[in-house]
């Protein structure tokens, strides 16, 4: 395979031609171990390699190129399509390289391309059925990215790379509260915004070049005061009129040394009009040593006294840009975890969003959505203030496994623990991970709120994937996968048992019309098991939406018994015999309207539909509004609801198309037989 160092646990070699250990970039990554102490090395032989590259839970690799113009990682996507692509909707790797849960990553001697825009004819027209209109029109300029890195990814080390598009976003490192981002050597190409790390970022003798007016730059600093982007002795480059860059939110902007065009705008860095107003910690932008070809303008004058703390131009650095969480940036690739155990300092195993959510954790150990009708937000800042408040709140009974609640935050906290060390995430993932397994009904069900039971919440709750939701993380859980393998394996086998049970109870809530097997409701009596309302508008009805979710999980389950196969066949059906041919839902312009808007159902050849809620008795698509009473077309429920909620869309279409005929394709060769 590769030989064994000291300084490298593994190497790989990748070549086009057959001569290295495998043909594809991503072979060799999916074959290295998720974990490892030491940097493994996959290096890349010269070549064009046509492939989208993706490194998920997988830590300290290094992707070495033979040389940065020899090796191309290249496709041609726009983001909206793969988006708009049934098949791929919910998928996260939208770019070239794509990064996730992948902390202690290099990239060395690499060009990456999207070249969408570079061979898209102009704009076109393409369905679209996660938009409400069903169409989507995608433009040469847009989203299309080259890098992307997602939640879990800090510690990024980028030197002698290119990144090229002609669209927006080409180089997006995206993790706004524990992103630490390091670029040098590195020239980057795209449209609007194209360079727009969140978090630190600090790039030094870099090249950018702008093909479009608005903006080159962009940072989005929301997740901490301190967060901030450093360009130090880069240049610049573009289409005349070129504007340096925007931002949205919270930003902080450093350019030391830079050197700027003849024909770029005379515009500061600006806060966009479709930002989110005026930034809490003011406008943060700044400038040393940077010059103009022709003559500088105003505003590119030595501004750094006007920062808090404000250092001199030479001692701005990467380390002084990572304040300390990330003292080898540049040279190598530790993580926070073997800093401590070399004697660092605590805080560089500190996630500022995983602080947050422990703040939040109720006594009984799950969260809240909410607090006094204020979604839980963990991108926003947490003062002194709020944070004692909430944890003055902490056995208050407003835990619930609505809306991801619960589920998400014990996702991030086992991630996070493994990123960082930090024993209080796994600590914090735990406690989550036994408030579920306490709250699930002795039949297998579980509830929205616990311990809240008042109302509806205590009922047995498929809505919004609420209990899908908690079965699939307890089944990662009760398989040791990924992230939660390094957790008390006590929760293992108690794990198993709750997903057992949790599966007895999809089976026997599983709705039987006239002695036939259909699908299930969106909320089912805790006690009877039979269908229930909920809100007014949400009555006792067989879920279009919701049934798509449970039959999803059960495709999921390893040698499934016959019982489970009869209910997922049973509901394939029904979706079948259910679906509106040639309808489409739209939203329409309507001046006669409250908000001068509307959602109709229109005939559409080719297109079809599936109502959200159905009735018990007849299969036939019921529509209700506030006052609680059936209807039998859109049309004659109240605009707030039409507009404010979703009864028609397209739910179980990729379950019909591709997970279902994948799952029967499997099983019945397993099994020699149609099932």
């Amino acid at each position: 395979m590769g030989e064994v160092s000291s300084a490298y646990a593994q190497h790989l070699t990748v070549a086009l031609d057959g001569s290295g250990d495998f043909p594809t970039i991503q072979a060799a990554v999916n074959s290295l171990p998720n974990s490892s102490t030491q940097q493994r090395v996959v290096r890349i032989k010269k070549g064009t390699y046509k492939e989208k590259v993706f490194i998920d839970g997988k830590d300290h690799i290094t992707l070495q190129g033979e040389s940065e113009a020899g090796v191309i990682i290249t496709i041609s996507q726009a983001n909206a399509m793969f988006r708009c692509d049934p098949a791929t909707a919910g998928d996260w790797t939208i770019a070239t390289l794509s990064l996730r849960n992948s902390p202690d990553i290099t990239l060395e001697k690499l060009t990456v391309m999207n070249t969408y825009g570079a061979e898209a004819t102009g704009p076109v027209t393409i369905d679209c059925p996660s938009d409400p209109s069903g169409k989507k029109l995608i433009k040469k300029t847009d989203h299309q990215m080259a890098l992307y890195t997602g939640k879990g990814t800090t510690r990024l080390t980028v030197k002698n790379c290119t990144f090229r598009t002609l669209g927006n976003d080409t180089v997006s490192p995206w993790d706004a509260e524990a992103g630490l981002y390091y670029f040098k050597d590195c020239t980057m190409e795209g449209s609007v915004d194209f360079y727009c790390p969140r978090g630190w970022a600090y790039a030094e003798n870099c090249r950018f070049i702008c093909h479009n007016m608005n903006a080159a730059i962009w940072h989005d600093g929301s997740g901490s005061k301190d967060a901030k982007t450093v360009l130090k002795n880069c240049t610049f480059e573009g289409d005349d009129n070129f504007k340096l860059g925007r931002y949205h939110t919270e930003s902080q902007f450093y350019l030391v040394d830079c050197k700027f065009p003849k024909n770029m705008a005379d515009a500061d860095i600006y806060a966009a009009q479709s930002g989110k107003g005026t930034p809490q910690w003011g406008r943060r932008v700044y400038y040393a040593g940077c010059h103009r070809q022709g003559g500088d303008y105003a505003w590119h004058r030595d501004n750094l006294n006007a920062a808090e703390n404000a250092p001199k131009a030479r001692q701005i650095d990467a380390a002084w840009t990572f304040g300390g969480q990330w003292k080898t940036a540049g040279t190598s690739s530790v993580s926070a975890a073997q800093t401590l155990k070399m004697g660092g300092k605590l805080a560089e195993a500190i996630d500022t969003t995983a602080e947050k959510m422990l703040v939040y954790q109720r006594a009984i150990g799950g969260w809240p959505k909410a607090v006094k009708e204020k979604k839980v937000d963990y991108k926003a800042p947490l003062s002194a203030a709020l944070k004692a408040s909430t944890l003055a709140a902490a056995n208050a009974k407003d835990a619930t496994i609505d809306n991801n609640a619960t589920t998400r935050e014990i996702e991030y906290l086992a991630t996070a623990y493994k990123t960082t060390g930090n024993a209080a995430y796994r600590a914090g993932a735990e406690k989550g991970i036994r408030y579920l397994l306490k709250m699930q009904h002795k039949n297998g069900g579980f509830p929205q709120f616990y311990p809240d039971s008042s109302g509806y919440r205590a009922q047995i709750t498929y809505n919004d994937n609420a209990m899908v939701r908690v079965l699939t993380l307890l089944k990662a859980v009760a398989d040791r996968k990924g992230d939660y393998a390094a957790l008390d394996p006590s929760l293992v086998p108690l794990a198993q048992q709750a997903v057992e049970r949790g599966i007895s109870c999809i089976l026997k809530t599983q709705y039987v019309q006239n002695g036939k097997l259909t699908v299930w409701c969106a909320q089912h009596d805790r006690k009877t098991l039979l269908p229930v309302k909920a809100r007014a508008f949400e009555l006792a009805s067989l879920s279009g939406a919701e049934s798509v979710g449970i039959v999803q999980f059960l495709l999921t389950l390893d040698n499934p018994s016959p019982e489970v196969r009869k209910s997922i066949q049973a509901a394939i059906a029904w979706f079948e015999l259910v679906k509106m041919d040639g309808f489409a839902v739209k939203d329409i312009a309507d001046a006669t309207q409250p908000k001068g808007k509307d959602r109709v159902i229109v005939p559409e050849a080719g297109s079809v539909l599936w109502a959200r809620f159905y009735d018990l008795e007849t299969n036939k698509p019921i529509y209700v509004g506030r006052e609680g009473v059936k209807k039998s077309t859109l049309s004659e429920i109240e605009n707030e609801r039409r507009t404010g909620y979703v009864y028609a869309s397209v739910w179980p279409q990729k379950l019909l198309t591709k997970d279902y005929p994948k799952w029967q394709q499997k099983w019945e060769k397993k099994e020699g037989s149609k099932i």
